[in-house]
């Protein structure tokens, strides 16, 4: 994977995409310090574009600027902190929002993926508290190098839109060398597809023969999708306005899809009761955001028994109708598809490869990192699921 032996323990000058303000992103140079004693420096090698990013750079949940974008992604180690066993250089390794330390009252429950001691951070900063990324000191007028250098805020525990990032080793995934998948098709597992995936199997425990929906069929939802299959449901719906998801959706495993748009007289709800003899799901995962689709995601399940899983994040309220919940439904939110990275993703990667899950299909376009001004205009194109970032 190459000699990192001459930047070794050294700050770094690389590029990266910083956003300076609500949706003010574009590649800039910055400066990457050396590994503290638990973490890891690491060299992009891919990245991708999840909806979650582009909520950040809009400053949800919280305004930080200025920031290096990106969460999702792909790397090798360049260096390591003196007290880092699991991994040395060389090694490759995928970058997680969540940490696990299996000791902690919530790790021990074995009910969540909230670790206690490594939880996820919104704080864009590493868990002590500083950070790794800063802008370089800015010249002074007749000065060599005044000025000091300007901090910059991360992403969840990494920020993945550069030529390298540091870590708190923690929240790293070590691949197994002798897997075959492509590193492109491994980097999409950082987030999305794996966060819908774990919605089905971990947090819905969908069982075999069960029904599913499926609102948004993006790269979150189009794991939600194959993890039905997997799990062996019988009824698995994707719902999408854009009529090209359809053809995805089959690639992934629905055995139905629905356009809103084709029917505009009729709630959401009501279309899935009419595929399920009136009844509705068992399980609706939904990967919109959409305030406004949470009472039509409840009514779309079966009294007495149906669940709902909120996975993506959103910026949008909605008015909770209290009788669907009342009727014997469950509504829960989950991080990460409820998935504890460490040792779901090394089995999400086998997975996919017994399974022929089609990896390769959630690809539709590829940039440089340079080019990424780019990535507003491809994300809405009809055909476009995920942008491969080659860094």
């Amino acid at each position: 994977m190459g000699d990192y032996s001459s930047s070794r323990r050294s700050v770094i000058t690389c590029k990266a995409v910083v956003c300076r303000g609500p949706d003010q992103w574009k590649v800039e140079e910055i400066e990457v310090d050396p590994p503290l004693a638990s973490e890891v420096r690491i060299k992009m090698l891919f990245a991708s574009v999840c909806h979650s990013d582009l909520l950040f750079s809009k400053g949800y949940p919280l305004p930080l600027y200025p920031r290096v974008l990106g969460h999702e992604g792909i790397g090798v180690v360049e260096s390591i902190g003196e007290n880092v066993k699991e991994l040395k250089e060389g090694d490759v390794v995928i970058p997680s929002p969540i940490g696990v330390c299996g000791e902690c009252e919530n790790c021990s429950s074995g009910e969540t993926n909230m670790c206690l001691t490594y939880p996820i951070s919104f704080a864009g900063l590493m868990p002590e508290g500083t950070s790794r990324l800063h802008l370089p000191a800015a010249a002074s007028s007749g000065q060599d190098g005044g000025g000091e250098r300007q901090l910059l805020y991360h992403v969840f525990s990494c920020s993945t839109w550069s030529e390298y990032l540091v870590s708190h080793a923690n929240y790293l995934v070590k691949l197994d060398p002798a897997h075959d998948l492509p590193l492109p098709h491994a980097s999409f597992l950082a987030c999305g597809f794996s966060t819908g995936f774990g919605s089905v199997q971990v947090e819905a425990r969908v069982r075999k023969g069960s029904s599913v929906v499926v609102f948004g069929l993006g790269g979150v939802g189009l794991g939600a999708v194959a993890g039905a299959k997997v799990q062996g449901a019988a009824t698995i719906i994707g719902v999408d306005k854009n009529e090209m998801k359809r053809e995805k959706g089959e690639a992934f495993g629905i055995t139905h899809f629905v356009n809103p748009d084709q029917y505009p007289d009729k709630p959401i709800s009501e279309l899935i009761r009419d595929l399920t003899g009136g009844h509705g799901v068992d399980c609706c995962i939904e990967c919109t955001g959409a305030g406004h689709l949470i009472n039509q995601a409840l009514d779309s399940t079966k009294a007495g028994k149906g669940k709902v899983v909120l996975v993506s994040a959103g910026q949008t309220n909605g008015n909770l109708n209290f009788l669907s919940l009342l009727m014997g439904r469950t509504l829960k939110g989950t991080i990460y598809g409820g998935i504890k990275p460490r040792s779901f993703l090394p089995y999400l990667l086998d997975l996919c490869k017994r399974e022929g899950i089609p990896l390769d299909k959630l690809l539709t376009h590829e940039i440089q990192l340079e080019d990424i001004a780019q990535v507003t205009e491809l994300l809405k194109r009809q055909d476009c699921v995920k942008i491969l970032i080659k860094i």
